[in-house]
């Protein structure tokens, strides 16, 4: 009797667990089903964003290329300059009038030179990760060009003809 008893016993136990696991079972269904929808839905967008990753990935690089293309620009623009402005440097026999012009003309480009040197420095980020790197150091070289430039012409202009002879020398050289 105390054996059918236990027997019993054990018995009603495992109907009580197999009922309360289905019990709990049908309470957790719900979630489980949810969190599948919620699965299955995010696989399936970020299936499609692949596409729309390429499209914004094209977008970066384009907006990469305009940024090259606009430097590549602006040291074509500062190239031209400096040449022109080398070309000043063989002048001679200047009046004062001239003379003060070339004085602006100096001042001018040491504000331009300036600027673009702030440019470049606002650059730093941009640089250091290696987007536009030649363009980049063009820009800088050409942005050295301009203060060397600057330069030359002062002390061609101001600086070297009180030196006895330069304006003597500077007439043979140009006639070469």
């Amino acid at each position: 009797m105390i054996k059918r008893f236990c027997i019993e016993n054990k018995m009603a136990y495992i109907h009580s667990i197999i009922k309360v696991s289905k019990m709990d079972f049908l309470e957790y269904k719900p979630q489980i089903e949810n969190t599948f929808e919620q699965v299955r839905a995010l696989s399936f967008e970020e299936k499609k964003a692949s596409v729309f990753d390429e499209q914004k990935i094209n977008r970066l690089l384009d907006k990469i290329l305009e940024f090259k293309r606009t430097y590549t620009t602006k040291t074509n623009k500062i190239n031209f300059l400096v040449e022109k402005i080398e070309e000043i440097t063989w002048f001679n026999n200047l009046d004062e009038e001239s003379l003060m012009s070339i004085n602006d003309l100096i001042s001018s480009i040491r504000d331009l030179h300036s600027s673009l040197l702030r440019q470049y420095v606002s650059l730093d980020l941009i640089r250091s990760k290696g987007i536009a790197s030649e363009e980049t150091k063009k820009f800088k070289a050409a942005i050295d060009d301009l203060k060397d430039v600057a330069a030359d012409l002062e002390s061609r202009f101001f600086f070297l003809p009180n030196i006895a002879g330069f304006q003597e020398t500077t007439k043979e050289l140009s006639l070469i």
